[in-house]
């Protein structure tokens, strides 16, 4: 299968694990990136079932309008009961890494707000020890070279990614050759330097359950 089959693959199974809990004041949580944007496309199929979406980015927005699902402002919305998205890097349990497409903040917003967060990825991304994909951590402007010698301290190799600002107007700077053996303190440290929004570690509130697509089908994976 080719990765696009995979991704394909687990944003049906999404879609086929979210349906039964759904009905007409529904109202789920949807990520971002390529894996997503399967998802967005599975999901339009039964749009008659559920009242709409929450986004964690323009992007997202606007696919989801495009197929025909309404879009609503997180802060109109008192819960979701789901939120699928992908991810560019997984342990085995279910710690994250996610922003390569530079939505990190909003993703990880809208995770913080769902009940249940269902990750959708192929099996390529699933690695033993996080770290491999640099870490994407969203910086104030003003703040961008405090915050690289920061990250320099704390063992990483951080590079402005040149060209990205973010849906909020930050910018990105990506954190490679970090081993990272503890990602529920590392997210805090990260967190904790004067000037960073948030990072793309997604350890304290990472996903419940993780669909990966394999060459043998999806395999499941809950914390």
């Amino acid at each position: 299968m080719t990765q696009d089959q995979l991704k394909q693959a687990v944003a049906q199974a999404a879609v086929d694990h979210i349906r039964p809990h759904l009905d007409a004041k529904s109202i789920i949580g949807v990520g971002t990136g390529s894996t997503a944007n399967f998802f967005i496309e599975a999901l339009a199929r039964h749009k008659m079932e559920f009242d709409g979406a929450v986004a964690s980015s323009e992007a997202t927005a606007q696919r989801l309008k495009v197929h025909g699902i309404p879009v609503y402002d997180l802060n109109g919305v008192d819960a979701l009961e789901f939120y699928v998205d992908g991810a560019d890097e997984s342990d085995e349990r279910l710690h994250l890494i996610k922003g390569g497409g530079a939505a990190l903040t909003r993703e990880k917003i809208v995770a913080a707000v769902a009940r249940t967060f269902v990750c959708i990825a192929d099996a390529s991304k699933l690695v033993p020890v996080l770290g491999r994909f640099p870490l994407p951590v969203e910086v104030l402007p003003m703040a961008r070279s405090h915050v690289a010698r920061q990250l320099v301290k704390l063992g990483g190799d951080p590079v402005y990614r040149e060209g990205v600002v973010t849906d909020n107007g930050n910018v990105i700077l990506d954190v490679h050759n970090l081993e990272i053996v503890d990602p529920v303190d590392l997210e805090a440290r990260i967190n904790a330097i004067v000037g960073v929004v948030t990072n793309g570690l997604f350890a304290a509130r990472p996903a419940d359950l993780l669909l990966l697509g394999t060459a043998d089908g999806v395999r499941t994976l809950t914390r």
